[in-house]
């Protein structure tokens, strides 16, 4: 395979990993939330989270070129995804909301996070989170079992290239990389400007966020 073909293939996984990654979803309240939470480094956030959403997406490709693509067009597989991706997004969200109603935020805020509300104690490692908030997620399934597998056939990704799946999969998270650690960082510097009630609503809107997306993806999982 030509250097230019190798270009190309992560060129154009970079651009395709962006059509998923900009779309407001799960995954990018996540970040937002525990970017909030962190007490130092938040703006390594985005890199951790999308460090679990590339072992995830890893064994999924892998999974994908062994075979597992008809499950994933499966309407009760989707179905089944959704449903419980749906309630454990809604108790993220519904817990955090709830220990921002009791005012357990506030002392988080002007302690610098030395007594985390029960719900951000909750929130697995951001590693752990980003391979979790992907899995709870149908659309992330749906969007590989067709633009990414689609994209996989068109420039013949597969183990007989292993020099063309590296280039995907290298340009695929970079896409997802790129997005989500500029959001952490944004997230980050905004979290020392500013002020408590502001604080407690970002936080109570990602947590209201995180209920939405449960309940749309739970009720409505076939697409």
């Amino acid at each position: 395979m030509s250097l230019g073909t190798i270009w190309i293939i992560a060129s154009f996984s970079f651009v395709v990993a962006l059509s998923g990654a900009l779309v407001p979803g799960p995954l990018l309240t996540y970040t937002i939330m525990k970017s909030l939470e962190a007490e130092r480094r938040g703006a390594m956030v985005g890199a951790l989270v999308i460090a679990g959403h590339a072992l995830l997406e890893s064994a999924l490709v892998i999974a994908l070129l062994a075979g597992f693509a008809s499950l994933l067009k499966n309407q009760l597989t989707i179905r089944i995804i959704g449903t419980v991706g749906g309630v454990v997004l809604v108790y993220l969200g519904g817990r955090l909301m709830y220990d921002l109603a009791r005012g357990k935020v506030q002392d988080v805020f002007l302690n610098a996070g030395t007594d985390a509300p029960p719900s951000m104690r909750r929130l697995p490692h951001p590693i752990i989170g980003g391979i979790l908030v992907s899995m709870s997620n149908p659309y992330w399934w749906v969007w590989w079992a067709s633009i990414g597998l689609a994209f996989m056939a068109q420039y013949d990704i597969s183990f007989r290239n292993p020099v063309g799946l590296l280039a995907f999969m290298a340009g695929h998270e970079a896409g997802d990389l790129a997005v989500y650690w500029i959001v952490s960082v944004l997230v980050a510097l905004g979290r020392s400007r500013i002020n408590e009630k502001a604080y407690r609503v970002v936080l109570f809107f990602c947590g209201v966020l995180m209920v939405g997306f449960g309940l749309f993806l739970g009720i409505k999982p076939n697409i």
